[in-house]
């Protein structure tokens, strides 16, 4: 397939290119795990969508099951470690991933003087959002998923909600909405294959318009 036929097939499934955005002809950098992969979507996910609808590049690093939480060489740590530092980033957007609360990692406390304990959730995000910075000095923005019933992920996302403020970061924050975590479960399942992951359904209908408004309006 040439670059073109793909690039009709990607707008056939998430929409109509919008133009005169902030990310036109930008490029984007995700990090994360099954969500931004598309494991239960045909690997047509968030950054799929995004570079339908805004004309943008994007690079892909995503891993099924990783954690933010830096305790393996598929970690996000360790894995933004590997990315290419002499690509041109004009944008990171990170999944806040839901497989550090399923496996229990440790939430921590948020560090300062440039010292960050990767071995915690929050020491990872912290950890993420200098090395960017400092790497390719570029807007740093995380996404959260929707509503899945983890009280350990509900208290991932107030956290990052807390780094926002003390970093000017973006978020993206799905798990806060009400109007489609309060779906009843026969519509749902229309849009999440699973409480974690979007079905394409979900993230052309829901995750991606959701997404990308919010987006938009941080970036003004």
């Amino acid at each position: 397939m040439t670059g073109e036929e793909e690039k009709v097939e990607i707008c056939e499934e998430y929409g109509i290119e919008r133009k005169n955005t902030p990310l036109e002809g930008k490029n984007i950098c995700f990090l994360g795990s099954s969500v931004v992969f598309g494991s239960a979507s045909g690997e047509w996910s968030v950054p799929e969508y995004f570079a339908a609808r805004f004309g943008c590049s994007y690079t892909k690093e995503a891993v099924c099951g990783t954690t933010l939480v830096d305790s393996d060489a598929l970690s996000y740590v360790s894995r933004l470690k590997k990315i290419d530092k002499s690509i041109r980033f004009d944008l990171f957007i990170c999944q806040l991933s839901t497989n550090d609360a399923s496996k229990g990692n440790p939430l921590g406390d948020t560090g300062s003087g440039g010292e960050y304990d990767t071995s915690t959730v929050t020491g990872a995000i912290e950890f993420i959002i200098n090395y960017v910075r400092e790497t390719w000095n570029c807007p740093v923005v995380f996404f959260t998923g929707s509503r899945n019933g983890s009280d350990r992920y509900g208290a991932m996302v107030k956290r990052l909600l807390e780094i926002k403020e003390k970093y000017g970061i973006g978020v993206l924050d799905l798990w806060n909405g009400d109007v489609f975590n309060l779906l009843p479960d026969d519509k749902r399942t229309v849009y999440m294959h699973d409480p974690i992951h979007p079905t394409k359904a979900g993230y052309r209908e829901w995750w991606g318009p959701e997404l990308e408004k919010q987006l938009l309006d941080y970036l003004g």
